[in-house]
C-alpha cells in the first residue's frame, strides 16, 4: 500500500487549519503547511498564522521558516517538501498537507512545469516596476509578450504576473510554451479534501478575520515592513493596501477616511482571491468535498470510505 498524504484545500478564512490540526491528532501524524504566505517570520498578523494553541496541536513545518529577504521559490518549496515527506512517511502511514496556495500544493502531488533560470534581476527590476508604474504596466507587458497566457491568468495577481514575465523576458519566449499538463509520479497517494461553504458565508468570515488582524496589530506591522515594499514576499493581500495608506500618509495627505478604504480594499481584494482560489480548486475533479460546519465528520467518513476501497 502507498503512503497517503491528505491534502486539505479551500478559500481562506474557511476553517483549514482547524480540520488539518482535527485529522493529524486523529490519524497521530505532522502537518506540511502550503500557504506560502506564511513561510515568511516578519508577517505573521497578515497571514493569518496559526496561534500558539493551534501550533502546539500538531507538528507543523514550513511555518514561519524563512525571511521576505530570503529568495525562495515554489520549486525549492517543492524540493523541501519532498524530502521532508521521504523522511515522515518512514514513520508515519499518513501525512497530512494544508494551504490555500494552489500553486504550492499541486507542485508538492503533481509536479511543476520546468523552466529554465533566468537572471534574478529581471525580478527585482519588475518588483520595481510594480510599486512605481502599478501593476497595469504588468498587465500591458505580458499582453505584448505572451497573448495566450494573458487570457488565462489571473491578472490581479502580481506574483504570477511577475513570473511569467521574468521567463518572458529571461528567455525571450512566452511563458506558455513552457507549460505542459503533465504529471509527475509521486511515490504516495495524494487524498484531497476541500472545505466549501456558501459564498455569503465565505465573505462574512473574511470580513471578520480582517476585522481581527486589525485589532491584533496588523497596522503596526504592516508598517515596519514598509520600507521593504518592493521586495516579492510583500506583493501581498492585507500589506499592498496599506503600503498605499502609508505613502499617502508620508506626504501628510492622510485622513481617516483613507484609512478605511485600506481596510476596505483589503477586504474586497481578499474575497476575489478566495473566489480565485475556489476556482483553482475546484478543477480537481477528485476532490472530496465536505462542508465547513462538519468537516471533519465528513471528512472522515469519507476517508474511511476510501481508505476501505483501497
Amino acid at each position: 500500500m502507498k503512503k497517503i498524504l491528505l491534502s486539505v484545500v479551500g478559500p481562506t478564512a474557511i476553517g483549514k487549519t482547524k480540520l488539518a490540526i482535527a485529522l493529524a491528532q486523529y490519524f497521530k501524524t505532522e502537518i506540511i503547511s502550503a500557504d506560502s504566505r506564511q513561510f515568511f517570520k516578519e508577517m505573521k498578523i497578515g497571514t493569518a498564522v496559526p496561534t500558539t494553541e493551534e501550533l502546539a496541536g500538531a507538528q507543523h513545518h514550513f511555518i514561519q521558516h524563512i525571511s521576505i529577504f530570503d529568495s525562495y521559490s515554489v520549486g525549492d518549496f517543492e524540493r523541501d517538501a519532498l524530502q521532508l515527506l521521504d523522511k515522515l512517511f518512514k514513520t508515519h502511514d499518513i501525512v497530512v498537507m494544508v494551504g490555500g496556495s494552489g500553486l504550492y500544493t499541486k507542485a508538492v502531488t503533481e509536479g511543476l512545469d520546468d523552466f529554465p533560470k533566468v537572471d534574478p534581476k529581471i525580478r527585482e527590476q519588475l518588483n520595481q516596476e510594480l510599486s512605481e508604474k502599478g501593476i497595469e504596466s504588468l498587465q500591458a507587458e505580458l499582453q505584448k509578450r505572451d497573448q495566450n497566457y494573458y487570457e488565462k491568468v489571473d491578472l490581479n495577481n502580481p506574483h504570477r504576473l511577475i513570473r511569467a514575465l521574468e521567463i518572458c523576458i529571461g528567455t525571450e519566449t512566452p511563458y506558455s510554451s513552457f507549460l505542459s499538463q503533465s504529471k509527475k509520479k509521486r511515490p504516495f497517494e495524494t487524498l484531497t479534501i476541500g472545505i466549501e461553504a456558501d459564498r455569503k458565508l465565505i465573505y462574512e468570515r473574511i470580513n471578520k478575520r480582517v476585522d481581527l488582524m486589525v485589532a491584533d496589530g496588523l497596522i503596526d506591522e504592516a508598517r515596519e515592513l514598509m520600507e521593504h515594499r518592493h521586495l516579492n514576499a510583500l506583493q501581498t493581500v492585507g500589506y499592498r493596501e496599506l503600503f498605499t495608506y502609508f505613502e499617502k500618509e508620508g506626504e501628510g495627505k492622510a485622513t481617516a477616511e483613507d484609512l478605511n478604504f485600506a481596510l476596505d480594499e483589503i477586504k474586497k481584494n481578499t474575497r476575489r482571491f478566495a473566489k480565485r482560489q475556489l476556482t483553482w480548486f475546484k478543477r480537481n475533479e477528485e476532490t472530496l468535498w465536505v462542508a465547513h460546519d462538519s468537516a471533519f465528520k465528513d471528512a472522515i467518513a469519507t476517508l474511511k470510505n476510501k481508505l476501505d476501497e483501497r
